[in-house]
């Protein structure tokens, strides 16, 4: 059943009481105590794999208007439910009950010890969140990562989706099949126990932003580093690691053509993100991540697709420029299932 909880108290003990490591940034426990998400957070108990888990998520009725449709917001890889915050307000405001759950292995969720991470495994959880609310039907926001598993959730439950939405969705290319090479879990692991704040904010600028940067993204830095090196940093680097090994495993980009819903492609076509492109080959490189070249190419793909580019944008025009971005996925979402 779903449980409220107001507050972290350990987890903001813990901080107060590391003020050297507090002093470079913020230090959040395991399951991200101590960081304030922007609407009430809620937990999920439920079973997975022979364990007892739990999912937080943030449940945010209409304001005004309701107009009887809910929207379920699915985040990235480095990103968690709180980096919705400016879409949760737009949809909301817009007659939209709006579910933004963490995933099991981010942010405020459980990070199992042993756990087998598919996407249809993580689409079963948020299914089985969205039943335990009384949802039959919604549509799908998807960021990053939460683009291919959006994506996956679709096509495992056609019945229960009005329409899929996806910004800057990663798995447009199947990186092992275009050469790029492969990283162990324990490769990945060692790499995930040396993550930095400064590292963090270097590859995203770079990556994500084409070079440029907001005051507003250190909140989203201090949030993943602060996980990263806080008392259960070795329990977040190793599901990390077992998550990216996920993303590069099981590409969706082969099953686009079988999506039977309405399907919108929101790209920042400055983005340049493709997994394991660090340790690709230089003529690997030059060929992954061109999102300009890969949104027109998936859009064809896709059978009920229309294609939105936000030029010189980056990976998540949502944050860099959340007007322009949901006058956009609000138009659509009203024309392709408008309200009666």
């Amino acid at each position: 059943m779903p449980l409220t909880r107001s507050c972290w108290l350990p987890g903001l003990l813990l901080t107060a009481a590391m003020p050297a490591i507090a002093a470079e940034g913020p230090v959040y426990g395991p399951e991200l105590q101590g960081f304030e998400y922007p609407y009430t957070l809620k937990h999920f108990a439920f079973e997975s794999q022979g364990k007892s888990l739990q999912m937080g998520y943030m449940d945010v009725a209409a304001h005004g208007k309701a107009n009887g449709r809910s929207v379920v917001l699915m985040h990235g890889k480095n990103f968690c439910g709180a980096t919705w915050e400016t879409s949760i307000k737009a949809l909301s405001d817009a007659g939209y009950r709006v579910i933004a759950p963490d995933q099991i292995g981010f942010c405020t969720s459980s990070k199992p010890d042993n756990y087998q991470y598919t996407f249809q495994q993580l689409a079963s959880n948020t299914q089985q969140l969205l039943k335990a609310l009384g949802i039959q039907k919604a549509s799908l926001l998807g960021h990053s990562t939460g683009g291919m598993l959006a994506t996956r959730y679709a096509l495992q439950y056609p019945e229960q989706v009005d329409q899929l939405a996806m910004v800057n969705p990663i798995g447009l290319e199947d990186w092992k099949a275009l050469g790029v090479p492969y990283r162990t879990v324990d490769q990945w692991y060692e790499r995930e126990l040396k993550v930095t704040a400064e590292g963090i904010h270097d590859y995203q600028r770079n990556t994500y932003y084409d070079g440029r940067w907001k005051p507003e993204f250190d909140r989203w830095v201090d949030m993943y580093a602060g996980m990263a090196k806080g008392p259960g940093k070795n329990q977040v680097a190793w599901n990390s690691a077992l998550i990216y090994d996920m993303i590069f495993t099981q590409p969706v980009y082969y099953e686009f053509k079988d999506l039977k819903v309405p399907t919108l492609l929101l790209i920042g076509t400055a983005d340049t993100t493709a997994i394991n492109k660090d340790i690709a080959p230089p003529e690997v490189k030059a060929k992954i991540g061109h999102y300009d070249l890969l949104g027109k190419q998936v859009a064809k793909l896709i059978p009920q697709s229309t294609l939105v580019e936000f030029p010189g944008m980056g990976h998540a025009p949502q944050m860099e420029e959340p007007a322009q971005f949901h006058k956009a996925l609000l138009g659509w979402l009203d024309k392709t299932n408008p309200v009666p």
